[in-house]
């Protein structure tokens, strides 16, 4: 892991820096303990910090709210670039930003555990707000003495979270949360002007803005052509020629959202289409929640028609913008896959595509003396077709 790119103020770096981590699913119960250690820190500190988890994003936002100085460590490339508060925080040179990449991009070892690893050791103290004994963050801190658990301070808990008001919202109550969203303000500081609690305001959030299951396939439609695809980086020859959004009105929908989400050319000459689909865990039937039966049958005849190949690219766990798992599988191999004479296993690549990872190596023979399906290379390159 190295650092490629530093946005922002660099002398940050020569401070003492307090790393914050948080576990994936902290309990809301745990916001005002987390919150309450922000609140209490200075312009003088200097806090680094990851926006994988939701938790990790709503104390960064609070940090730069709070004007404490912040260190914001991402992968591969820096997206955020519409976030309001990171912007003024760079103006005000409160901020820096490391983007990190991996020394040897198809080397051993999950990005995410690498880039956690890489940052712990910079770090001259670790705060972690809620850490799950079963997850990578507590592994990764076990046997260090420079950390310090949140949760092990006399903090006020469940009660504090409790909605006190427990009624509807008012208008005025939403044009100030969706002023304060639009803002990028964060969860926290709603919360400190409408005293509503924190699973209140993101289920208000959630129910008055776009869906939040569309906002994080948005998120991972953008991680796969900024990171993964490097669209538009230099000496990238791929180049996107489609991207469908899921456009509608009143259950009116055009034909094109049933088709593949992206179309890319990967040599000025051949093209692929592309589906990406995230989900927090493997799903248990990928039949019923990836590859939907009617959907496989429509991109198997946009695939006859326009000869062009299509392929699945699925995150799974960590955030739309960061998975830990990701695989890709070819249309051809979905059938396979879904009869059990295939695992998904078998497509599980790398945090980065080039074009040779669109060739297809192999296809199958039905073997009629053994009544099984035979595995055999396919002597077929894109670059030469």
């Amino acid at each position: 892991m190295r650092i490629i790119n530093k946005i922002g103020n660099e002398q940050l770096l020569e401070r003492e820096k307090t790393l914050f981590l948080c576990s994936k699913h902290t309990p809301y119960e745990i916001y005002p303990i987390i919150f309450d250690w922000v609140e209490n820190l200075y312009e003088t500190d200097c806090v680094m910090c990851f926006k994988t988890t939701e938790m990790e994003f709503e104390v960064m936002t609070s940090l730069l709210v709070h004007k404490v100085p912040t260190i914001l460590v991402v992968m591969k490339r820096f997206t955020d670039v519409y976030n309001l508060q990171i912007e003024m925080a760079l103006k005000e040179g409160r901020m820096l930003i490391l983007v990190l990449e991996r020394d040897e991009p198809r080397g051993a070892g999950q990005t995410p555990r690498l880039r956690n690893e890489f940052v712990v050791n910079m770090a001259d103290k670790i705060v972690c707000g809620y850490v799950n004994s079963n997850g990578s963050v507590f592994s990764l801190l076990a046997g260090r003495k420079n950390v310090e658990l949140l949760l092990n301070r006399d903090a006020r808990m469940a009660a504090e979270e409790l909605d006190k008001k427990n009624s509807r919202w008012t208008v005025g109550e939403d044009k100030t949360l969706l002023r304060m969203f639009y803002e990028d303000l964060g969860v926290h500081e709603i919360h400190k002007r409408l005293r509503r609690s924190y699973l209140s305001i993101k289920n208000r959030i959630s129910s008055i803005t776009l869906p939040e299951q569309l906002l994080k396939g948005r998120e991972f439609e953008d991680f796969v052509l900024l990171e993964l695809l490097g669209i538009g980086s230099k000496g990238n020859t791929m180049k996107l020629l489609e991207w469908r959004g899921d456009k509608s009105i009143a259950g009116v929908f055009p034909e094109s959202n049933s088709y593949p989400d992206f179309v890319i050319s990967l040599d000025h000459r051949k093209k692929v289409a592309l589906e990406c689909k995230w989900r927090k865990k493997l799903p248990t039937s990928l039949k019923k929640d990836v590859f939907f039966p009617e959907r496989i049958e429509l991109f198997k005849s946009y695939s006859d028609d326009t000869s062009i190949s299509i392929w699945f690219i699925i995150g799974v766990g960590g955030e739309p913008s960061s998975p830990e798992l990701l695989y890709l599988v070819p249309l051809s191999a979905v059938d396979y896959i879904l009869s059990k004479k295939q695992s998904i296993t078998e497509f599980l690549c790398n945090d980065s595509l080039t074009i040779d990872d669109f060739v297809i190596k192999y296809t199958y023979r039905y073997d009629e003396e053994s009544g099984n399906y035979v595995k055999e290379p396919l002597e077929h390159n894109l670059r030469k077709s």
